[in-house]
């Protein structure tokens, strides 16, 4: 009787593969398989890859520096109106300690005023500050013909929508202040410099006494008299 070789029986679709076969595929795709994961393991990354991972390596340089950046008084002392050591000989403690009796209080005092610039520096809010001393010195114009320029470039720089150091202010100020732009006058910015004034005076003040810049300066004010 005639037997047929194995190696001729045909194999059905779900006849399992002969043990020849499967070595002959393992031998053959395994060392590519691990090839492919030993080069995504260990193998060197794209040049974009590298790229973007350096960038991002930078940024949390960047971001890390940021949130170690210190409010306190040795930063504080590097924007003084005065040289640093003058200034603490001419600040009293008693001073220094007025300040929290009012908003407007520190901001009347030529050293509250520069340090509260700086702590609003720390918070990257510093154009509150200078909206509000721009008006200030805005409603000292006296010459009808710069009256208008001058309006002009507040509004551009703070007010404006998208403006260069636009300020926190509401829709209807805002249109109120444009409009009074038509017709400039001493008090055309009066609604929106009492927001923010308002705006500092609720949020950013309070921060102000409880920060390293104030507590560091009148430590310095008490340790001179001592």
């Amino acid at each position: 009787m005639h037997r047929e070789s194995a190696d001729t029986v045909p194999q059905g679709p779900n006849q399992p593969c002969p043990s020849s076969t499967k070595s002959h595929v393992a031998t053959t795709l395994l060392p590519a398989a691990r090839q492919s994961l030993s080069d995504h393991a260990v193998g060197t990354d794209p040049p974009a890859e590298r790229t973007g991972q350096r960038q991002n390596r930078g940024m949390r340089t960047r971001l890390g520096c940021l949130s170690h950046k210190s409010d306190s008084y040795n930063d504080f002392t590097a924007i003084l109106p005065d040289k640093p050591n003058r200034a603490l000989k001419r600040l009293s403690t008693e001073e220094a300690t007025r300040w929290a009796d009012s908003f407007d209080v520190l901001l009347s005092h030529k050293y509250g005023l520069a340090a509260f610039r700086a702590f609003l520096k720390t918070e990257f809010s510093e154009e509150n500050l200078e909206f509000w001393l721009a008006c200030e010195d805005f409603k000292k114009t006296r010459s009808a013909a710069k009256l208008a320029s001058k309006a002009q470039r507040i509004f551009e720089e703070f007010i404006d929508v998208q403006a260069p150091r636009e300020v926190n202010i509401d829709f209807q100020t805002r249109e109120l202040t444009r409009r009074n732009m038509q017709e400039p006058s001493l008090s055309c910015f009066d609604q929106a410099q009492g927001k923010v004034h308002s705006l500092m005076e609720k949020d950013s003040y309070p921060r102000f006494l409880r920060s390293k810049i104030y507590t560091d300066l009148l430590s310095q004010t008490q340790r001179r008299l001592s």
